[in-house]
């Protein structure tokens, strides 16, 4: 069967967009469309004149999913998840020739997931599994075995479901909360479905259709808005304490989620280095700090860059590589004392102490 080209192409497209992701805290809303495919499901005819068995096939069908869910701050979330699944049967292997009709299935599942967002700034991988019950709609079913034409009557029948998912989101920056979300999902359906039946002849011969193996596999792109998440603050400028007699610490300020220089950071670090020569020191302290967004490791490298950044330009300026100590203490010491998750813009720094 031929994967959808169009699902990966919108998923690579979207990339660019993406903002640095955090784990969900509240409530949230989903919603997502693609493909199903329903695996070679099994059948079984039996009548007065004998049995025949073989596997269904099916094509690649529509798939939509709209969800609403709440996240713990910690990278789980529990969501709620109505669905819709529709396939058309093409025909049959084993002692069949030909098969006809379709079978939709809609239905709730209870989703327990996990979002990794230490592993990629961008990229929100994430697991999870669900329960539900599914209603299973078979419409037109017939075909043709070794005993003649049959068909079946059909119906809708309410059956227990089980999946598993794994996914992905990448926020869209110019929207707070708002975020693209690719992701695949297997659903299986317990307990067979059984319908009546008959063998064309003249008499029709009653018989009896069984149906077994309802497996699906259900790739879908989306969308999730989750609520209250505040825009992100314009950076502050840059800004130094201006040197004096008494004053030897020197700011240098970092937009989010960045260890790169801006020019009015290099500035900084350039007088910060011209005053260095103008007093007798014994080292230069050159520490990183972040605010509080994200995971405390990846914090923690953060800040560490963010040092080695500020060291490397008082090198270029004239400092003496053997002059400075660099420490990186992530998002402890905060300048501005904050709760967990919040891009504050002053926390972002690095601090030239001149000893």
């Amino acid at each position: 069967m031929k994967f959808p080209i169009a699902l990966v192409a919108a998923t690579v497209l979207a990339l660019p967009l993406a903002a640095r992701a955090q784990p969900i805290t509240g409530f949230y809303i989903g919603a997502g469309g693609g493909v199903n495919i329903l695996q070679d499901e099994n059948a079984s005819v039996t009548s007065g004149i004998g049995n025949a068995s073989g596997k269904l096939q099916s094509h690649v069908g529509p798939a939509v999913d709209l969800s609403i869910g709440y996240g713990y701050g910690n990278g789980f979330r529990t969501e709620l998840e109505g669905s819709f699944r529709s396939n058309t049967f093409s025909g049959c292997s084993g002692n069949c020739s030909s098969f006809g009709g379709h079978e939709q299935k809609y239905g709730w599942m209870g989703n327990l997931l996990y979002e990794f967002d230490d592993l990629s700034p961008f990229i929100q991988p994430y697991l999870g599994a669900g329960v539900g019950f599914q209603w299973v709609r078979d419409r037109g079913l017939n075909g043709t075995n070794s005993f003649g034409s049959a068909s079946a009557d059909g119906g809708t029948d309410v059956r227990f479901a089980y999946q598993g998912i794994a996914g992905a989101a990448m926020p869209i920056p110019s929207v707070p909360g708002l975020a693209l979300t690719a992701d695949y999902r297997f659903m299986g359906l317990v307990n067979d479905r059984t319908y009546p039946g008959a063998i064309a002849g003249t008499p029709p011969i009653p018989g009896t259709l069984r149906l077994s193996g309802d497996y699906n596999h259900t790739v879908l792109v989306g969308f999730r808005y989750a609520f209250g998440v505040a825009p992100v603050p314009a950076p502050p400028p840059a800004a130094a304490v201006p040197p004096s007699p008494v004053s030897r610490s020197y700011l240098v300020f970092f937009d989010w989620d960045k260890a790169t220089l801006t020019d009015r950071a290099r500035q900084i670090v350039s007088e910060a280095a011209a005053n260095s020569t103008k007093v007798q020191y014994t080292r230069l302290e050159v520490n990183g700090y972040t605010d509080t967004s994200g995971t405390p490791q990846y914090n923690q490298g953060l800040s560490v860059r963010r040092a080695q950044a500020v060291a490397a330009e008082l090198v270029k300026d004239g400092v003496p590589k053997a002059a400075i100590t660099i420490q990186g203490f992530g998002e402890t010491h905060l300048l501005v004392a904050t709760g967990p998750g919040v891009r504050e813009p002053q926390n972002r720094r690095v601090e030239i102490i001149i000893r």
